[in-house]
């Protein structure tokens, strides 16, 4: 049997190292934390106060997608304090994206991309 701790880290690619690190700085509000040194750049990010981490790993390629928000692709999702707050945060730096405050999944959804068109999910207690 596999005993679980958590979730430590997810990976996700960009084509833009800088402007990525701005994105999931200063919109998603990530603080950078040290990163081993690799033979290809990228950043990594702790998030909440558990040990959970977000990877950037940068590759020239393309990304995953070429559209929009689909709240069904594959993502990862971070909970928030405050539902009503976020969609404002959000709004006031023009950053699309989709919500949902009586979502069945019993917590607020509120969906968007990065600029690597990577879906992310901010959810809130109801």
């Amino acid at each position: 049997m596999i005993r679980h701790e958590g979730i430590h880290h997810v990976s996700l690619i960009v084509t833009d190292l800088e402007r990525a690190k701005r994105f999931y700085e200063e919109i998603i509000g990530l603080r950078e934390i040290p990163r081993p040194a690799f033979d290809f750049p990228g950043a990594w990010y702790g998030i909440g106060s558990n040990g959970q981490q977000l990877h950037l790993i940068v590759h020239t390629g393309e990304t995953l997608r070429g559209g929009g928000i689909d709240t069904r692709d594959g993502h990862f999702a971070i909970r928030v304090a405050d539902f009503d707050e976020t969609i404002a945060w959000l709004s006031e730096h023009g950053i699309e994206h989709r919500h949902n405050r009586n979502s069945i999944t019993g917590f607020a959804q509120i969906f968007l991309t990065d600029p690597d068109r990577n879906i992310i999910e901010l959810n809130a207690a109801r």
